[in-house]
Order: structure tokens, then C-alpha cells, then sequence
């Protein structure tokens, strides 16, 4: 069986065939788009694929499209230069040139503003960058990974992507499961963020009670991974370091559905 890739856990059949793939890019050059939905581990994909390139030992830099109000983002990307823009006292590189040698890691890149968009596919395209305010052209030496939660195809269709843009990030496509669609992964991963829990604090990781598991198999997990650790880290405080997490220590998001726990073991009179 294809073993999981670097910081990743999961045997499920989805994530096997994914595994292989990232394995087969992994080495080369070549633009990656990770598709997939919000927390299911499309950063941890990216950085394995970095770890398993001949540039792991080079920079990994990340820049989250989303986080990044627009008129910052064109500095935070290409760097500007002293007197630029009212603030810019002194010259600053740009995260593609910070990452000179390794890999960029473009997440949330279905949010990148239309204005950007031309910039960012002549730098994929010229491997060029010139920092805002300057005339100069630095070549740059980087491998690029972008990320999204969106459709880009249909925003390409809606005018909100270019066309061009999205044919050369999305050169080798990978797309992460939700968690719903890799049940036998949920066992795993849980006992995974249990046994870190423990290890944080110096305790004696807890077990699952087998009412908890049924809880955790049969939720559908609309925030994914990342709402899986959130339940077991909560989950974790409220067994207050006994030796079981049970079902009444299993709280999900209001508003989510299945979230109803099982009847505490008083409940049932046990």
C-alpha cells in the first residue's frame, strides 16, 4: 500500500490514489493546483510535496490570498521598493523572492483579485518579478503550488478568473476528499490528535469509548480534518485527564448536522 505522504495520516482509498499522484509530481517542476474543501488538509499537501522535492531544503514560502487585503497584496507578492507608496521607507522583498530556490505556496488562490491575476501569470509564465515602484526585472528561480476550496472552473466561466491563468496552475490537479468521503481515516486521525493532546501536557492519552467512535463514524463533518480536531481537542479539556473520552464529552458546532450526542452512560443508567 502507497504509504501516507510526509505529516499526513489516512489509508482510505481516496487518499491512497491521491498519495500516488502527489508522489509522481512531487519531484518535478510542475505548477500544482490541490483542490478541496475548507480544512481538509490542502496546506499539509503542499508542504509534503515540498519535503519530498529536490528543493526540501530551499525556502517554503505562503501567502494566503484571502487574508491579504488587495492593496497589500501586490507588495506582499512582488516586494516594492524604498518610496514606492506613502509608508515604504525602506526597500522589501516580495514572498516570491524570499522563496528564490524553493516553493511558493499560493493558498485560497481563487481569491486572488483580477487585478493581480495578469501579474501573477507573467511571473508564472516569464519567471520575471519587478518590485512595485522599480524598474528592474529579477529572475527568479521558484516552484509554485496553489490552492482553493472554489470552483475555478466555474469562475473562470463567471469573468472572476482568467481563462489563461487557471490552465497554468492547473497543470497536475489535485483534489483532497472531504473527511465524509474517508470514513476509515476518522479513527485514525482521532486517535492522532489524541495521543498529541496528551503528549502537550505531559499525560496519558485517553482512550476512545466505543459510543464516542460511533459518534465521531457517523457525524459528516462539514469543517473536515480541522473540525475533527477542534471536537477531540474540546472533547479532551472535558474529560478533565480521566482515562476515557465519552460520548458526552462530544460536543459539535452548533447548527451542524448530527450533532446530538449519544445519552451520557448515567443517562442509560449504566
Amino acid at each position: 500500500m502507497m504509504p501516507p505522504l510526509p505529516g499526513m495520516i489516512g489509508t482510505s482509498e481516496p487518499m491512497v490514489r491521491l498519495y500516488r499522484l502527489a508522489r509522481l509530481v512531487a519531484p518535478r517542476l510542475t505548477t500544482v493546483l490541490v483542490t478541496g474543501p475548507t480544512g481538509s488538509g490542502k496546506e499539509l499537501v503542499a508542504r509534503a510535496l515540498h519535503k519530498l522535492s529536490p528543493r526540501a531544503n530551499r525556502p517554503f514560502a505562503v501567502v494566503n490570498c484571502a487574508a491579504i487585503p488587495e492593496a497589500l497584496l501586490e507588495s506582499e507578492l512582488f516586494g516594492y521598493v524604498r518610496g514606492a507608496f506613502t509608508g515604504a521607507v525602506q526597500s522589501q522583498v516580495g514572498r516570491v523572492q524570499a522563496a528564490q530556490g524553493g516553493t511558493l505556496f499560493l493558498d485560497e488562490i481563487g481569491d486572488l483579485p483580477l487585478s493581480l491575476q495578469s501579474k501573477l501569470l507573467r511571473f508564472l509564465e516569464q519567471k520575471e518579478i519587478q518590485r512595485l515602484g522599480s524598474p528592474e526585472v529579477f529572475r527568479v528561480d521558484v516552484r509554485v503550488i496553489a490552492a482553493t476550496n472554489s470552483d475555478l472552473g466555474q469562475r473562470v466561466v463567471s469573468h472572476e478568473f482568467r481563462k489563461d491563468l487557471y490552465y497554468r496552475l492547473s497543470a497536475f490537479p489535485l483534489e483532497l476528499p472531504p473527511l465524509a468521503a474517508r470514513g476509515s481515516d476518522i479513527l485514525p486521525l482521532a486517535r492522532f490528535f489524541i495521543a498529541s493532546l496528551a503528549a502537550s501536557t505531559h499525560s496519558a492519552a485517553p482512550t476512545l469509548d466505543q459510543s464516542a467512535i460511533r459518534m465521531l463514524e457517523r457525524h459528516n463533518w462539514p469543517g473536515n480534518v480541522r473540525e475533527l480536531q477542534q471536537v477531540l481537542e474540546r472533547a479532551y479539556i472535558l474529560a478533565e485527564d480521566g482515562p476515557e473520552i465519552l460520548p458526552e464529552h462530544i460536543c459539535f458546532s452548533s447548527g451542524v448536522a448530527d450533532r446530538q450526542p449519544f445519552p451520557s452512560r448515567k443517562a442509560l443508567g449504566a
